[in-house]
């Protein structure tokens, strides 16, 4: 007999069909895995025969073949356990076929339990758009598959479980839909705003950046508060869309990162790779593609300490990533494209003994060397920066002053309305910041007068900017205006943005 039931494995985040086929016939007693399978697929025969023993079932002494469908799509991992073993006991007569049209998905365990399984998620988000609504999975995965709405979720503990609905003996009711709550940024110690003393200018910088999703990057000497004002950043990002969170849990799921109580991504992500990483881990890709850091800080922010200490094709590697907002790993086997709209914040000293330019302290550093630590981040990348702030040395008198700081959900406020500015001016965009405008949005959205134009060909040619570093001067200035809500973008507005491009 034949049988045949529906799984899926996936390719990047995106997941593709396979169809079980399994044929049982008379003959030497085996258990052949064919259609291009991994080892781990091909391992799954051994969990599913002892599954199917400990699940009060067996398996017949005759010849089973599977063919994973179709036969040209490298299958990986464990997803199809479960199928297998539903196929294989159908094709022995031991389970009537579903009266519905369930895909199956579970890992098996030698007892026949169901474990949870990564990318849960997006594979339930392809399967809908390919028409289907009933799935039967791990009861651990049941949270994070349940903010889809449209779908019916089944989860189960083991595969007698999984027997018993199927036949109609103890149904399995289906996971009711989970609501998507924003829930407030978690302040960890040390990270509230308001503790950071002194440094007016580099709050403010901080604030401009996250309200406009713009890249950042702190420069200043050792000790002077760079990586803890970085560490503010997850405290004044503004809330989450329910859409921003699908876009990363998807993400998250497939490289198992997902919070089983929550089972959704409540918060952006703030991603702080050692600057020991390599590109791969970077990037994303590997034997079996999973996405990078770079991808992880997906609607969130990538923080690089220190920028000058990592290696040179680890910094280059986010120039695509900065300019199309997504990132195509291609290797020997697969070509997988991640999503990667993530805001860039970078500390660096400005020299490497981090003196230069200090008022209190001398710089030990000859001119070469100096020039050789800043060739460290090349022109490209700084051009693609658009906040470049100077973070000063802090006085006594600043680190004992009492006085009352803003705090950061003070802060956050502001952002959620300047982002609620930008939602609705995007709204037919396809985009979100004003970050991300492109030429056609600069045109229809920015408008300058006549004595911005002028400020601005001065700055150009001045600092010898590139085009590129004049429009992000001019999406800087678009956020500055939404800041202290102006229709159009005021002179003063402009010469606050070039002030950002002169470090």
């Amino acid at each position: 007999m034949i049988a045949k039931v529906k799984s899926y494995t996936l390719i990047g985040l995106v997941g593709e069909t396979i169809l079980v086929e399994t044929d049982v016939n008379n003959g030497l007693p085996s258990f052949d895995i064919v259609g291009l399978a991994d080892t781990a697929v091909k391992e799954s025969k051994d969990r599913v025969r002892s599954a199917i023993k400990n699940s009060g079932r067996k398996l017949p002494t005759k010849k089973i073949t599977i063919n994973l469908a179709p036969a040209d799509i490298k299958k990986e991992g464990s997803f199809l356990d479960l199928a297998l073993a539903v196929c294989v006991l159908t094709a022995t007569e031991q389970l009537l076929p579903a009266n519905k049209d369930y895909v199956y998905l579970g890992e098996l365990s030698l007892d026949g339990s169901l474990r949870r399984i990564n990318g849960v998620l997006p594979i339930i988000i392809s399967a809908l758009n390919h028409g289907y609504k009933n799935f039967i999975i791990p009861k651990d995965n049941v949270k994070e598959a349940s903010f889809v709405a449209g779908v019916n979720i089944y989860g189960a503990e083991n595969l007698k479980q999984v027997i018993s609905h199927i036949s109609g003996e103890q149904l399995i009711e289906p996971a009711p839909l989970t609501e998507f709550k924003v829930e407030k940024n978690r302040i960890v110690s040390g990270s509230d705003i308001s503790l950071v003393k002194g440094q007016k200018m580099a709050k403010r910088a901080l604030e401009v950046a996250v309200s406009g999703g713009h890249n950042l990057l702190f420069v200043g000497a050792p000790g002077t508060g760079k990586t803890m004002l970085a560490k503010c950043i997850p405290t004044i990002m503004p809330d989450m869309t329910f859409e921003e969170a699908l876009e990363t849990t998807k993400i998250h799921s497939v490289s198992g990162l997902i919070c089983e109580e929550d089972g959704i991504v409540k918060e952006r992500p703030f991603r702080s790779p050692h600057h020991t990483a390599t590109m791969v881990a970077m990037t994303g890709g590997g034997t079996h593609s999973k996405p990078g850091e770079i991808s992880l800080a997906h609607n969130g922010v990538l923080f690089l300490d220190e920028m000058p200490e990592y290696t040179r094709s680890t910094l280059e590697s986010l120039r695509q990533p900065l300019e199309d907002r997504v990132i195509s790993v291609s290797r020997a086997n697969s070509r997988v494209t991640y999503p990667a709209n993530f805001m860039l914040c970078g500390s660096m000293n400005p020299c490497p003994c981090g003196n230069y330019g200090s008022e209190e302290k001398e710089c030990t550093c000859t001119p070469s060397q100096i020039a050789k630590y800043k060739a460290r981040i090349s022109g490209p990348l700084l051009d693609r920066i658009d906040i470049q702030v100077q973070v000063d040395d802090v006085k006594y008198t600043d680190l004992t002053r009492e006085e009352e700081n803003e705090t950061s959900e003070q802060v956050k406020r502001r952002v959620n309305r300047t982002r609620a500015i930008q939602e609705s001016r995007f709204k037919n965009d396809g985009i979100r910041t004003n970050a991300e405008m492109g030429e056609r949005q600069l045109k229809k959205y920015c408008k300058l007068s006549n004595d911005c134009e002028l400020v601005l060909k001065n700055a150009y040619e001045t600092l010898k900017l590139s085009p590129r570093a004049r429009s992000r001067i001019i999406k800087v200035a678009r956020t500055i205006a939404d800041m202290e809500v102006y229709e159009e973008i005021q002179v003063s507005h402009i010469l606050e943005a070039i002030s950002y491009r002169q470090n």
